[in-house]
C-alpha cells in the first residue's frame, strides 16, 4: 500500500476515533502504532513505543510540566481562584462590566499560577459565570469574557504551552516567558478596555455591581496574597 494513502486514511482514522469520544491521546497511539506497523513491521513499532516514550519523558525541560499542572490544582483545590475574582469583583466590581473585567483580571492571575488556559477557562469559568448571571450579564458578555480571559493563561508565564514550544523549536524557556509577559499585560489591558466599550455602548448587558465595605475590601485584597506570593516565588526563581 502507498505511503502517502496509509497517511490520509491514518488521519481519517484518527478523526473517527475523536468523534467516537475515544481520548487524543489513545487515539493516536492506536492510529501510529497501525501505521509504523503496516510501514515498517511490529519489530520497529514495538523498539519506537520504547525509546521515543523514553526519550520524550526524559527531556529535563518538560519536568516542569506536571509541576505547573500539580500547581495548579493545588492553587484550585485551596480556593485561590475564588479568592482572585472575589478581589477582582471588589475591586472592578462596582462599574458597569466591573464583574466581567473582575473575571478577565482573575483569568491573568489564576494563570500565573496555573499555566494552563484550558484549566484556566473551565476553572473560572465554575468561579464566575455564577456571579456572572446573578448580576443580570447578557450570555454573549458573559461567555465571551471567559472564553477570552482562559487565553491568557497561555501567555501569562508560567506557561505549559510556552514550555512545550520552546522545547519543540529549541529556544530558551526563560527568554520565551520574558517574551510573553508584556503581551499578556496588554492583552489583559485591551480585553477590560473591550468590555469599557462594549458596555458603553450596550448598558443593559453589563449593569454595575455593589460597592464593597472597607471591611470586605481588606478581607479580599489580603486573599490574595497567597497568589502574589507563588507568582513572585515561581518567577523569582527562574529569573533569579
Amino acid at each position: 500500500m502507498d505511503a502517502l494513502l496509509i497517511g490520509f486514511s491514518g488521519l481519517g482514522m484518527l478523526v473517527l476515533l475523536i468523534a467516537l469520544r475515544m481520548p487524543i491521546a489513545y487515539s493516536m497511539i492506536l492510529v501510529g502504532g497501525i501505521g509504523v506497523t503496516i510501514l515498517n513491521g511490529p519489530a520497529i513499532f514495538f523498539s519506537q513505543l520504547k525509546t521515543l516514550a523514553y526519550g520524550q519523558f526524559s527531556i529535563y525541560d518538560l519536568s516542569v510540566v506536571p509541576m505547573f499542572v500539580l500547581m495548579g490544582n493545588i492553587s484550585t483545590k485551596a480556593g485561590l481562584s475564588r479568592a482572585l475574582f472575589k478581589a477582582a469583583s471588589v475591586w472592578l466590581g462596582w462599574m458597569r462590566g466591573g464583574v466581567a473585567m473582575a473575571a478577565i483580571a482573575a483569568c491573568a492571575g489564576f494563570g500565573a499560577v496555573c499555566g494552563s488556559s484550558l484549566a484556566t477557562a473551565s476553572t473560572m469559568g465554575q468561579v464566575a459565570l455564577p456571579e456572572l448571571a446573578r448580576y443580570k450579564y447578557s450570555g454573549s458578555l458573559a461567555t465571551g469574557t471567559l472564553a477570552a480571559g482562559g487565553v491568557l493563561g497561555i501567555l501569562i508565564p508560567p506557561s505549559v504551552v510556552l514550555v512545550i514550544y520552546s522545547v519543540i523549536v529549541e529556544a530558551n524557556i526563560v527568554t520565551m516567558f520574558a517574551a510573553a509577559m508584556i503581551p499578556g499585560i496588554i492583552a489583559v489591558i485591551f480585553f477590560i478596555l473591550t468590555i469599557a466599550i462594549y458596555v458603553r455602548f450596550r448598558p443593559e448587558s453589563g449593569p454595575a455591581g455593589e460597592l464593597a465595605a472597607r471591611a470586605e475590601f481588606i478581607s479580599a485584597t489580603i486573599n490574595v496574597i497567597p497568589v502574589m506570593l507563588i507568582f513572585g516565588l515561581v518567577i523569582g526563581g527562574i529569573y533569579f
